[in-house]
C-alpha cells in the first residue's frame, strides 16, 4: 500500500517542526536592585524575537504595577497561573506543567529566586525553570544580584537587609547567557521618587534604607564584578593558555622576618584600593623546623590575613621560587608584593635574584618590591 500525498505532506510538516532533543538555553537578566529595567528589557527582546517568527509565551510576569512593563507584555501570550488552596485561601503560582504542555520555543519567567507556595512540586522557582529547560524549551528569566547565595553575607553588610529568597550560584554559572541591566544609582533613585518602582507610601523608607546611594553604588559594583568573574572563568575554560584577568588578584609573599607584617599591610591596602582578591603565601622550607617565635609570627600573619579578608596559604616546599610561580598561576595572580632580597651581592651575582627570576617566569604579573 502507498500513503496518500496528503499523508506524506502532513508527516513532512510534523517532522519539520519537531523540536530536537536538547536542553533548552537559559538567558538571565540581572541587575543591582528592583527597578533597573530587567523585566522590561526581557520583554523587549522577546517581542523582537516574536516578530521574527519565534513562538514566545510569558510563563510568569510580575509588573508590580509598572505601566510601561505591563504595556510591553500586551502582545505576548500569557500562560494562566494555577490556583493553590492553602489555609482556606486561594494563592496563584506559575503553572509549570501548562508551560511544558504548551511547548513554546521560548518562555519568559520573572523573579527567578521566588519561593513557591507550600505544596508546590518544587520549593523554588529556579527548580521549575530547570525542569522546563530539560524539556528543550528556552527560558529568559530575571534576578537581582542580592539573591545570589554566596553574596548573602556581603549584601547584609552593605545594606543591612536580610535577603531570604536566594538562588545557588550554580544557576548563574550554568546560564548560557547573562545580561547585566544597568542604570546609575541617581537614575534608579529618580525612578523610585517618580513612583515607578514602589507605591508612594514606600518611597521615603526605601530611600533611607535599601535605596541609599551608597548601597546602590556598592550593589552596582557587585553586579558588574560578578559578571566579570563569570566571563573570566568562561574564557579560562575555553583556552587555559590564553585568558585575560578581569579582576585583580594580589599575592603577598611573607617569611619569618618581622617585615612580613609591613608587606601584609601594604598588600592589603593595594587590594582594598583595587577591590582585588588578596592571597598571602608562606612557604615553609621542608629542610628546617620553625622555632616557637617563628611559629607565633606566622600565626600572627595568618590572623591578620583573616582580618584583611585575605586567603592564607601555608605550603611546605623546598623550592621557594617554584612554589610562588605555581601559586601565582593557579590563582591567576596579577600582582605580587614581595620584600627586598636579603642576599649579598655575591650571592645574587652567582645565583641570581629571586625578583629577576619571578619577572622571567611571570612576565604578565606586576611585582611590588617593598624596602625593609
Amino acid at each position: 500500500m502507498f500513503e496518500s500525498n496528503e499523508a506524506v505532506s502532513n508527516q513532512h510538516i510534523s517532522n519539520q517542526y519537531e523540536r530536537p532533543k536538547r536542553r533548552g538555553k537559559h538567558k538571565i537578566f540581572i541587575g543591582m536592585a528592583p527597578g533597573v529595567g530587567k523585566t522590561y528589557r526581557m520583554l523587549e527582546e522577546a517581542y523582537s524575537l516574536k516578530q521574527q517568527g519565534i513562538d514566545v509565551v510569558i510563563g510568569l510576569l510580575e509588573t508590580h504595577g509598572r505601566v510601561e512593563t505591563a504595556e510591553k507584555a500586551q502582545n505576548l501570550q500569557i500562560i494562566p497561573r494555577k490556583q493553590i488552596l492553602m489555609q482556606e485561601r486561594w494563592l496563584s503560582e506559575m503553572d509549570t506543567d501548562a508551560i511544558i504542555a504548551r511547548n513554546p520555543q521560548l518562555v519568559l519567567i520573572d523573579e527567578l529566586a521566588h519561593t513557591n507556595v507550600p505544596g508546590s512540586v518544587y520549593e523554588k522557582r529556579y527548580q521549575d525553570v530547570e525542569q522546563i529547560l530539560e524539556t528543550g524549551i528556552d527560558v529568559y528569566s530575571t534576578v537581582n544580584i542580592q539573591h545570589l547565595e554566596s553574596l548573602n553575607d556581603l549584601v547584609l553588610k552593605i545594606s543591612s537587609v536580610v535577603v531570604r529568597e536566594r538562588i545557588p550560584d550554580r544557576v548563574l554559572e550554568a546560564a548560557d547567557e547573562v545580561i547585566v541591566v544597568d542604570v546609575t544609582p541617581e537614575t534608579l533613585q529618580e525612578r523610585l521618587q517618580e513612583g515607578k518602582i514602589y507605591k508612594v507610601e514606600k518611597i521615603d523608607k526605601s530611600l533611607q534604607n535599601f535605596f541609599k546611594k551608597s548601597n546602590l553604588i556598592a550593589l552596582r559594583e557587585l553586579a558588574l564584578r560578578e559578571i566579570a568573574d563569570n566571563i573570566e572563568e568562561e574564557k579560562i575554560e575555553e583556552n587555559n593558555l590564553n585568558y585575560c584577568n578581569i579582576q585583580e588578584r594580589i599575592l603577598v609573599c611573607i617569611s619569618t622576618y618581622p617585615n612580613s607584617i609591613q608587606l601584609l599591610r601594604r598588600g592589603a591596602r593595594i587590594a582594598n584600593f583595587m577591590n582585588a582578591k588578596l592571597y598571602i603565601l608562606f612557604v615553609n622550607n621542608t629542610g628546617r623546623f620553625l622555632s616557637r617565635q617563628e611559629t607565633l609570627h606566622v600565626e600572627s600573619c595568618q590572623r591578620l590575613s583573616q582580618e584583611f579578608g585575605g586567603e592564607f596559604l601555608h605550603i611546605r616546599s623546598s623550592n621557594l621560587l617554584k612554589t610562588i610561580v605555581d601559586v601565582a598561576r593557579q590563582e591567576r595572580i596579577t600582582q605580587i608584593v614581595i620584600g627586598e632580597t636579603r642576599h649579598s651581592r655575591w650571592e645574587i651575582f652567582f645565583k641570581g635574584s629571586i625578583v629577576q627570576k619571578l619577572m622571567e617566569a611571570l612576565s604578565n604579573v606586576d611585582l611590588h618590591i617593598i624596602a625593609t
